[in-house]
C-alpha cells in the first residue's frame, strides 16, 4: 500500500474535478466549483464508505494524514469512524441541551410559551389573562431553573389563591401546567408535571365549589319586567333593553358603535367577542326603534359621561339592582332567552346556539351555516322581541288541579 503520494505542489496544481489519492484511503477531492477537501475512504463489513474530513483551508496535508491514521486504527478494531463521530456529536449536543436546561428558568419558559402561542389567542383579553397568571407564577418561582420547580413550590404558590378565589387558582394552575408540559417537551425538564391536577393536585388542594349560575329571570316574567324597563328613559335602560333583545353579553352591548350596524344587522367585531369570532346579530323591529331614538349619539350607541367612552360597565348592573334589589344579573337574560327559545319555539338547537354566539363543533361547516341561518335568526329575534313586548296581564292566573 503506497503512502504519501501527494505533495504540496501537486495539491496546488490540481484543478480538474475528481479524487487525488495520497494512499491508505486518504484522498483530496476537487469539486466542480474548484473547492478542495479531504476524504477518507474505507471498507467495513463489506461496504465502501467515504468520510469527509474537512477542507484544505481547515486541515493541512499533514493534519489530514494524522486524521486518516486515527480512522484506520478504528476500522482495524471494527469501529465505523462515521458512526463514532455521529455518536460523539450527539453526546456533545445532548450535553449542550442539558447545560441549556440548567440555565432555562420558569420565567424563560413562560415567555417562550407565550410567544409561541400568541397567534392562537385571537382575543387580546385572553392573552392578557395568560400574561397576568404567569406573572404571578414568575413572582413565586420564575427565577428558578424550570427543572427545579416541584410540587411543594406549586402548592405553596397556589394555596392562598385557591383559598381566596378557587376559580382564579384553577385557571392559574392550568396555565402553569401547560408551561411545564412545554418545558418537558422541549427537554428543559424531566419527570412528572408538578402542576398536574388529575390524580395529583386534586388530592392536595380543596375541591372547587360548584359553579353558580348567573341569576336569571324566568322567561314567563319577561313581559312585565320589560314593560317596567321601557318606562325608564335613561341611557342605561336603553342599553339593557338592547342587550336583552339581542341576547348578547353586557360588554358587547356597551361597546356597540354605529359603524357596526348595516341593513338591520349588527356585526360585532371579533376583538370584542369572547370567542374571538365575528358575530352577526339580526335586529328586531324594537331593537331598531331603540337605535332610532339614539341617533343623537355620535359614534357609540350608548355613550357615557366621559366623551368618547361608553357607559360604565356596572351601569346596567346597578340599574338591575335598583329595579329588583340585585337578585338578577345582566348575563342571566341570555339564559332567559335560551329557556324561552327552547320551550316556546320550534327553532333548531343550532340556530339558538348561533344566536348566543356559542361554540359549534366543526368550525368550517359552522361558519357557513352561521351565515345561512341569519334569516332564521332574524325571525327568532323578532319573535323574542314580540314576546318581551307582550301586554302584561292585570291579574294572576291560579292553576286548578283536578
Amino acid at each position: 500500500m503506497k503512502h504519501n503520494q501527494l505533495t504540496t505542489r501537486k495539491i496546488a496544481a490540481a484543478s480538474k474535478p475528481g479524487y487525488y489519492g495520497d494512499g491508505a484511503g486518504l484522498y483530496m477531492q476537487v469539486s466542480k466549483q474548484g473547492t478542495k477537501s479531504w476524504i477518507y475512504r474505507f471498507m467495513l463489513d463489506g461496504r465502501v464508505r467515504d468520510m469527509g474530513i474537512g477542507g484544505l483551508d481547515v486541515f493541512s496535508l499533514k493534519e489530514a494524514r494524522e486524521r486518516a491514521r486515527e480512522f484506520r486504527k478504528m476500522v482495524k478494531d471494527g469501529i465505523d469512524p462515521i458512526e463514532e463521530r455521529n455518536r460523539t456529536r450527539a453526546a456533545r449536543r445532548n450535553a449542550g441541551l442539558r447545560e441549556a436546561a440548567t440555565r432555562m428558568t420558569f420565567a424563560d419558559c413562560a415567555k417562550a410559551y407565550l410567544n409561541q402561542h400568541a397567534d392562537a389567542w385571537g382575543n387580546p383579553k385572553h392573552r392578557a389573562q395568560w400574561v397576568a397568571s404567569l406573572k404571578r407564577a414568575n413572582e413565586a418561582f420564575g427565577a428558578l431553573p424550570v427543572g427545579d420547580v416541584d410540587v411543594d413550590m406549586v402548592i405553596k404558590f397556589l394555596a392562598p389563591i385557591w383559598k381566596a378565589t378557587p376559580d382564579t387558582g384553577a385557571r392559574i394552575r392550568g396555565r402553569v401546567e401547560k408551561v411545564l408540559d412545554w418545558a418537558t417537551a422541549s427537554k428543559f425538564r424531566t419527570g412528572e408535571n408538578p402542576a398536574r391536577w388529575r390524580g395529583h393536585l386534586e388530592h392536595l388542594l380543596k375541591a372547587r365549589p360548584k359553579a353558580r349560575h348567573h341569576a336569571a329571570l324566568p322567561f314567563e316574567e319577561m313581559p312585565e319586567f320589560m314593560a317596567e324597563l321601557r318606562s325608564r328613559g335613561s341611557v342605561q335602560a336603553r342599553a339593557l333593553e338592547f342587550c336583552i333583545l339581542t341576547a348578547v353579553r353586557s360588554n358587547e352591548a356597551i361597546g356597540a358603535r354605529w359603524g357596526e350596524i348595516s341593513q338591520g344587522v349588527w356585526i360585532i367585531p371579533a376583538e370584542r367577542m369572547k370567542a374571538g369570532r365575528e358575530h352577526m346579530v339580526p335586529l328586531s323591529t324594537r331593537a331598531i326603534e331603540i337605535l332610532e331614538d339614539r341617533r343623537d349619539s355620535a359614534d357609540l350607541l350608548f355613550p357615557g359621561a366621559i366623551p368618547g367612552k361608553p357607559i360604565n360597565h356596572d351601569a346596567m348592573r346597578l340599574l338591575l339592582k335598583e329595579m329588583n334589589g340585585g337578585k338578577l344579573t345582566v348575563h342571566g337574560f341570555r339564559s332567559s332567552f335560551r329557556d324561552w327559545a327552547g320551550e316556546r319555539t320550534t327553532y333548531q338547537h343550532e340556530t339558538i346556539e348561533f344566536a348566543l354566539a356559542h361554540h359549534i363543533p366543526d368550525q368550517a361547516a359552522a361558519a357557513y351555516r352561521r351565515y345561512r341561518a341569519l334569516e332564521k335568526r332574524r325571525k327568532l329575534m323578532e319573535a323574542w322581541a314580540q314576546f318581551c313586548s307582550a301586554p302584561v296581564e292585570s291579574g294572576k292566573v291560579v292553576a286548578l288541579h283536578g
